[in-house]
């Protein structure tokens, strides 16, 4: 007999995840089945304020309060039947950044998050100290800039974490974190499953020359722990912040908060050496699960760790999708200016079909979609910018092509890196995102993009709270002889639909002279800096 969602509802045992996005936030419920019995979202965006960018973290409860009163309520229209408890629940959200508290647990300063490009002179000391790469989001770079800057709230610092680690502990009572949001956080040694012992003394060293009071590092940061783990139950004050209309009893398991590359790479079952996924979003970052270790450091590349804390080359772009957003929305305006009445849906579809008539080269156009600083190709500050010459093949379709082609355009030097000096090899090659709603178009073009063949499974746009609920359902589950690997192989994914499509000859050639030229072009974006500060100047 099949699951019946109602009795799973009122028994208690279906599973919530939640996921805190850089431009939505979305709950989940799944069955035990893992199929979707539920889901609610909620609209955000961060804010530039003097400097940085943040989230309120009022914005926080009022995004994760509304995603589940809007799923609370599909339940009671869907099947008739109360939402008052569930099994299990996991919280994610995006990884890095910065959250501090004093002793009583009060926030020190605004959230800093993973899109500031502000720690460059930490990022770099703390390279060069532990000779292991820290890019400028993870939170220890953060910390270390806010001692450097000598900033007045950092001899308070008792506790930081990133935004999951914060949203568990007001729902748990527990500061402990995924190891896989943990390894944005601080180094982990993959064989003791925790923060890197002689790297955390390292550290310690170089906070003791600026007489700070806190003592070790690693008594300011949560507590990493595997998947599988029980991290806490959901205490009754977090139950009644989490659902206000008072209907959810607390006692739910909950799982270890991961970050969004986690939840990505279980969303994508990529979690096995030499699997990788990539996900697609307002940032994007691929993942490859190593079987070795890499031969350099290089700074365009992060270790980090599934969310069992195997060792994973990341390679994270702070720039994908927002700009072709913008454009739609042009497009958007431009249709509701002519009567023409387009749901969201269907008009990306329609100019994402137009892209795959134009030229394999974008027809000599060119877009930088930079609407924050961008590491992986050094520029500092976001200027989105689209370059053509008067010679161009300048069309509707290379335009929309070039779009897509630029939001992969960061990710793809990056990888360069992993294929052509590393010689990292996949077996699969997983992506998710909205982006491939539109079937095929932007999964051609990353496909000829890497040079790889890629999958975009069935459920990809269930994303990272579909994933998050995932890893919660595996830390009830009685583990037995399964690790997360086997887990997802042979109960989550036993039946999944996928679709794979091979780079193109003709793709991967045009891809590259658009890379080339991209490259090239570089210093004109740089450039265009100049306009922004003349602005902002003003």
């Amino acid at each position: 007999m099949g699951i019946n969602p109602s009795q799973e509802i009122q028994s208690g045992t279906a599973t919530l995840g939640i996921e805190l996005g850089s431009t939505n936030i979305k709950a989940v419920l799944i069955g035990s089945d893992f199929t979707t019995l539920a889901s609610g979202s909620f609209g955000w965006e961060n804010q530039f304020i003097k400097g940085n960018w943040t989230y309120a973290l009022d914005q926080v409860w009022t995004g994760i309060q509304s995603s589940y009163r809007v799923l609370r309520q599909q339940v009671q229209d869907q099947y008739g039947v109360a939402l008052t408890r569930v099994g299990g629940i996991g919280i994610s959200a995006m990884m890095h950044g910065y959250l501090a508290f004093d002793q009583e647990g009060t926030q020190l300063v605004p959230f800093r998050t993973w899109r500031n490009n502000t720690t460059a002179q930490a990022a770099d000391a703390l390279t060069t100290a532990l000779g292991f790469n820290i890019p400028q989001r993870w939170s220890i770079a953060h910390f270390y800039q806010a001692v450097l800057n000598q900033e007045a709230h950092v001899p308070e610092v008792a506790f930081f974490t990133t935004l999951a680690g914060y949203v568990h502990w007001q729902l748990s009572g527990k500061k402990v974190l995924g190891i896989g949001d943990a390894s944005g956080m601080f180094p982990i040694d993959s064989q003791i499953k925790g923060y890197d012992a002689h790297m955390l003394a390292i550290v310690d060293d170089l906070l003791h020359q600026h007489n700070l009071p806190q003592a070790h590092v690693v008594d300011l940061m949560p507590k990493p722990l595997v998947a599988g783990t029980i991290a806490g139950k959901l205490t009754p004050a977090g139950a009644k912040l989490l659902d206000v209309s008072g209907h959810l009893t607390a006692g739910a398991v909950m799982a270890p908060p991961e970050g969004d590359a986690g939840t990505g790479m279980t969303g994508t079952n990529a979690v096995r050496e030499r699997t990788g996924n990539i996900s697609a979003g307002t940032s994007a970052f691929s993942m490859v699960v190593l079987e070795r270790p890499l031969q350099a450091v290089y700074r365009d590349i992060d270790l980090v760790t599934t969310p069992e804390g195997a060792a994973v080359a990341m390679v994270h772009a702070n720039n994908c999708t927002s700009d072709i957003n913008a454009w739609v929305d042009l497009f958007k305006q431009f249709a509701d200016l002519i009567g023409a009445d387009l749901e969201p849906n269907e008009l990306y579809g329609q100019l994402f079909n137009v892209s795959a008539t134009g030229d394999a080269d974008c027809g000599g156009l060119l877009n930088y979609a930079y609407l924050s600083g961008e590491n992986l190709t050094q520029i500092e500050a976001g200027r989105p910018l689209f370059v053509r010459t008067p010679n161009s093949h300048f069309t509707l379709a290379n335009f929309i092509k070039s779009q897509v082609y630029s939001a992969f355009a960061p990710l793809k030097i990056g990888n360069d890196i992993l294929v052509k000096q590393e010689h990292i090899p996949t077996d699969m090659m997983v992506a998710q995102g909205g982006i491939f709603r539109t079937p095929k178009i932007a999964q051609q073009i990353l496909a000829d993009a890497l040079n790889t063949p890629i999958t975009v499974m069935a459920n990809a746009s269930e994303g990272g709270p579909w994933g998050m609920a995932v890893l919660a359902a595996y830390a009830q589950d009685s583990r037995g002889a399964h690790d997360l690997a086997d887990y997802l192989d042979q109960q989550v994914f036993i039946d999944a639909q996928s679709t794979t499509l091979a780079p193109k000859p003709s793709g991967v050639a045009g891809y590259d002279t658009y890379i080339h030229d991209y490259q090239v072009g570089l210093a004109a974006e740089i450039a265009a800096q100049a306009v922004g500060d003349y602005q902002a100047s003003r």
